[in-house]
């Protein structure tokens, strides 16, 4: 017996005994329900029912066009650009004090632009291998932008 004759069963059941009976048959009705979505899933565990439902639909990846950067370049670049001002400024002004930059910050804020570059030139780089790669292939690259 299916789920909808089941349904229909216990629909009657319920027109027939009227009101007094509600409890007892909607908790059959669940019990009935309940134990064959448990066979279902088993079934499924098991190997012996294919999934039923849609597959999933891809999401498109809308690629930039040629000469063209994505959202994601843009970010990364103005985003780091940012942080690097950021840390540049609190480095020359640790406490609101004017005055000279000494050895140390001079070589702290070189160390700061100079990881800020590695990054954006090792992001560019890595687009750059992704698109030869999907040029190549249909199945994709894992960058997002």
């Amino acid at each position: 017996m299916s789920i909808r004759d089941e349904v229909r069963a216990s629909t009657a059941a319920h027109q027939d005994l009227g009101p007094g009976y509600d409890t007892a048959v909607a908790e059959g009705l669940v019990e009935r329900i309940g134990e064959e979505i448990d066979k279902r899933v088993d079934a499924r565990l098991s190997g012996q029912m294919p999934y039923q439902g849609r597959p999933p639909r891809p999401r498109p990846r809308r690629e930039p066009g040629p000469g063209r950067i994505g959202l994601g370049a843009v970010v990364l670049g103005l985003g780091s650009m940012g942080m690097a001002i950021g840390a540049t400024a609190t480095v020359l002004h640790p406490d609101d004090s004017p005055g000279q930059v000494s050895g140390g910050a001079a070589v702290l804020i070189a160390l700061i632009w100079i990881v800020i570059g590695v990054v954006n030139v090792a992001y560019a780089r890595y687009r750059l291998l992704c698109a030869a790669y999907l040029w190549r292939s249909p199945a994709g690259c894992s960058v997002r932008s």
